[in-house]
Parts: C-alpha cells; structure tokens; sequence
C-alpha cells in the first residue's frame, strides 16, 4: 500500500475474489470499509474512544467527500454513540461511497446490466495484482511468521479487521482463525473497539442467517 492510500480504498480492494474476478461478501463490506475509515481517523488522531464510545477530536485531512471526512462529519456533529453504531450506520452508502472514488480513479470497472427487468452490477478490478500483492501481505500478517510488531500499521490494521469481517479472501476457516486467536488479538490492539464492533456485528448478521 502507498503511504497516503486509505484503508478504506485498501479494504476494498482486498475484498475481491481473483479466481472469480469479482467482489465478494457485499453484505459485509459495508460495514468492513465503516469500520477501516474509523481505524484510519483513530490512528491519525482524530477520534479517540472514549467508555466505549467515539470521540471527536481534530478534523482529519482527508479530502471532503471521502469515508473518512463523511464519518468524522458524522460523529462531530451527533451525540456519542458506541463504535458499533458507527461501523453499521450507513453501510450501504460506505460502499458506493468507495467503488465510486475507485472507479474515478481507474482502479474498477463498473459494469450495469439487466437481467429479467432487475438491475445488475458487477466489479471487477483493472489492476488485479495490487489486490492479489495485498492479500498476500495481509495473509501472511495472519497466519504469523513476522512478529506482530515489525508489521507495516495498515497492514497490521487490515488484517485485524479483514479477520473480524470473516473476509473470505485473507481468512483462514473459522477453526484456524480461532487457533490463531491470540495473534489476532495482538493485531487488533491498536483498533480493539472497533475490531470488536465490527466482529460483533458480522456475528449477528450469521446468527441471523443462520
């Protein structure tokens, strides 16, 4: 990942399924690229947890209309609410809000058809090997090998929360990951609340499922 590339644009990416060549898990990245804008404000100093709650601090620099800027508006305009609220509130629009700045900027394709008078979207990425390099990085940050502190922060980061997502791409099966139960908590130090809402959440949406 470049230095200035947002976990949000990473996390994004990181959730496309090469084999196939398209984005899997939709129901999930919402919530997953929620919670990277959050990781990324409250590693820059821009939010701060607060009992459980998030705090608004400094404005961040990203630019106006991306994730980030949109949940920092959000959070310093509103009452505190826990982390969870933030990784779920407005999920859906978290997602268009990404594939849009990626498309404009020639990461994706976008691609709209119809199928039986329903609307169909499918994306694919344009530069398939950055998604393929991430998750191979990101992996390998999971599955150990490295100690947990001479990873790369984002790398670290998305690994804490690709695995809280259950992101089928870079998670190993759900019996591995939880034999490895101690690594991931040691990656998901630096964002634990937000790691911990976001794995909440995916909990819920199984159980619900299920």
């Amino acid at each position: 990942m470049k230095q200035d590339e947002s976990l949000t644009r990473s996390a994004f990416l990181l959730a496309f399924d090469l084999r196939k060549e398209k984005l899997i898990q939709r129901g999930a990245l919402g919530y997953l690229l929620r919670a990277a804008a959050l990781a990324d404000l409250l590693l820059a100093g821009n939010l701060a947890d607060e009992s459980g709650k998030a705090r608004a601090l400094t404005a961040p620099a990203a630019g106006p209309g991306s994730l980030p800027a949109v949940v920092w508006e959000q959070i310093s305009s509103s009452p505190p609410h826990p982390w969870r609220w933030w990784v779920e509130k407005d999920s859906g629009k978290a997602l268009r809000l990404v594939r849009d700045e990626l498309a404009a900027a020639r990461m994706i394709s976008v691609g709209r058809r119809r199928i039986l008078l329903f609307p169909v979207e499918r994306i694919t990425p344009r530069k398939a090997y950055l998604s393929r390099r991430l998750a191979e990085r990101v992996g390998r940050a999971i599955r150990g090998g490295r100690p947990v502190g001479r990873l790369d922060e984002d790398v670290r980061v998305l690994a804490a929360l690709a695995t809280a997502a259950g992101l089928r791409t870079v998670v190993p099966s759900w019996r591995e990951t939880r034999l490895r139960r101690d690594r991931i908590q040691q990656l998901s130090a630096p964002v634990e609340p937000i790691a911990t809402a976001l794995h909440k959440i995916i909990e819920a949406r199984a159980g619900a499922a299920g």
